[in-house]
């Protein structure tokens, strides 16, 4: 018997708030510690996080795009994860306190000696970061809390015309949160050094994004159903589905990866090759061979087998060590700005990680068991429950 009975994730939600207001203390009490390390930490911290609520905003465009019947019932989970996104606003603020920290390019002394700087002033300057940051979020937060509701709606009395409407809206959508998402990878990480720059770092951020959250999802599924939630809903094709996704997204990152690297190291000019010098000395270059094999090469060769993609408990396995990779991805992108020639861990890395992601996973199984788990008056919903791969 298929059952839409909501997850009891109360006492979860609570835990995970609880584990975020802890580690965010001790993240405040780092900042007075070391101020330069606090900012980037948590920058690090902030971006990983925000990737995964993007993800889960991007993943439900896509759904509505194509109109996609095997999804149905992963659905208000994926909505569920971008409803989290307005809440990254505030988590967003601390990064407006560190700019000078955070951006050579805003100190007007290394503009007033640097002409390249000065040519890039129009665009890289506080006002302007400020501005294009709020017509970001009010993009993204727009988007998610409209299709959010659209979708709830649903759930008391279904509408063809409107359903419909979601997938109008969803085409554009998808290109306004790809020039958004770009946009805001420039701005937040790649103008870290305003010498580099990569037509394609927007694209690679995305890529990481969505393998991330397509991790979450498959973690986020597993542990609802364990808390009583979507008993018999879904099957091990749909577990297959994600998991295809998943490899999907492995291979669709190492593409851009690679891209990136390969135009740089072809064209060998040294302003754009420093890039990857500073991430191959010292501790660096055993971080960038972890990132190869640990998030394409390992997670490849697993996952190109069907086996893997069906047995669940492989499948959660990787999508943890997946998301570490993510993290440690961005750690790559972000930190050699302020330790180029060595990796120096710090325990901010885990304070800032912890601080934000306990309150983002709080909110997410909050959320999780205030409204149906599935959408109910879907009229496809029952060929979802159905689904089989062939």
């Amino acid at each position: 018997m298929k059952s839409f009975a909501r997850p009891e994730t109360g006492a979860l939600s609570r835990i995970s708030l609880i584990i975020g207001a802890v580690f965010l203390a001790l993240s405040v009490i780092g900042f007075f510690v070391d101020k330069n390390q606090f900012f980037f930490s948590y920058q690090v911290a902030f971006t990983f996080w925000l990737s995964i609520g993007l993800g889960g905003l991007f993943l439900t465009l896509l759904h509505h795009v194509f109109g996609a019947t095997w999804s149905i019932v992963l659905r208000r989970i994926m909505e569920t994860i971008m409803s989290v996104l307005p809440w990254m606003v505030l988590f967003f603020l601390p990064m407006l306190l560190g700019l000078h920290e955070l951006f050579h390019w805003t100190h007007s002394d290394a503009v007033a000696h640097d002409p390249l700087l000065q040519q890039k002033q129009p665009y890289l300057n506080v006002p302007f970061f400020i501005i294009r940051a709020v017509i970001y979020f009010s993009v993204w937060i727009y988007l998610a809390r409209w299709f959010y509701k659209k979708s709830v709606d649903q759930d008391k009395e279904y509408d063809h015309k409107q359903a419909h409407r979601l997938r109008q809206v969803a085409a554009p959508a998808i290109i306004l949160f790809a020039l958004t998402l770009t946009f805001a990878a420039f701005d937040w990480m790649m103008s870290l050094d305003p010498h580099w720059y990569s037509t394609i770092y927007g694209v690679y951020y995305f890529a990481g994004s969505t393998l991330a959250t397509i991790s979450i999802l498959i973690i986020f599924t597993r542990t609802i159903q364990a808390k009583g939630g979507m008993k018999n809903v879904l099957n091990l094709d749909h577990y297959h589905d994600m998991g295809k996704m998943l490899f999907t997204f492995v291979v669709f990152w190492a593409y851009i990866a690679f891209s990136q690297y390969f135009l740089i190291w072809y064209a060998n000019i040294p302003e754009e090759t420093l890039y990857y010098f500073h991430r191959w000395e010292g501790n660096w270059k055993t971080i960038s061979l972890i990132i190869v094999f640990g998030k394409f090469v390992i997670p490849f060769l697993i996952l190109i087998t069907r086996s893997s993609k069906r047995n669940l408990t492989f499948l959660t396995t990787i999508s943890l060590w997946l998301l570490l990779m993510q993290w440690l991805d961005l750690y790559w992108m972000i930190m050699p700005t302020l330790h180029p020639h060595s990796t120096h861990f710090s325990w901010l890395d885990v304070t800032t990680l912890l601080g934000i992601g306990g309150v983002f996973v709080g909110l997410f199984f909050n959320k999780v068991q205030k409204q149906e788990i599935v959408p109910v008056n879907d009229p496809k919903l029952p060929q979802s429950l159905e689904f089989t791969t062939h």
